[in-house]
């Protein structure tokens, strides 16, 4: 499976299972394995750099096991090969994402102006609070 130029996955380190779907079908589905299940080890793959690991690990913390193994299901539609399609979709997507480097982040600073408007904003609500004060008889 091609995830990027620089990214492919051997079809022998994904594993395709199939149970029977608690999703549409009718009668169908009492009788039909529909359900696919995607197993990935990410630890025992020989596609991915440590480096594509240890990413693939922390931005998919929630999805991969402690052994190291991403788990996906597809269960939506009525048919075993459009739950694979959906299934094999779904990975692909996933892994692209997680794998994709996050743009470094340019520190920047406020304007000139907009520092003066937030000083201004700070002078002008401290007036307006400061009216709220006790209102003097004799004066």
């Amino acid at each position: 499976m091609r995830l990027s130029p620089t990214v492919s996955i051997p079809d022998d380190e994904l594993t395709l299972r199939f149970s029977r779907s608690s999703g549409p079908g009718g009668q169908s589905v009492n009788t039909t394995s529909s359900q696919v299940e995607l197993r990935f080890d990410v630890e025992a793959s020989g596609a991915l750099t440590p480096a594509q690991k240890r990413r693939l690990r922390s931005r998919l913390a929630g999805r991969v096991s402690k052994d190291g193994v991403l788990v996906l299901r597809a269960s939506e539609h009525r048919s075993q090969l459009r739950n694979r399609e959906a299934v094999l979709d779904r990975f692909a997507l996933l892994v692209t994402e997680a794998l994709r480097r996050p743009r470094p982040r340019r520190p920047t600073r406020p304007t000139r102006t907009a520092r003066e408007d937030r000083l201004r904003a700070k002078r002008r609500r401290s007036q307006t609070k400061g009216w709220r004060g006790r209102v003097d008889p004799t004066a």
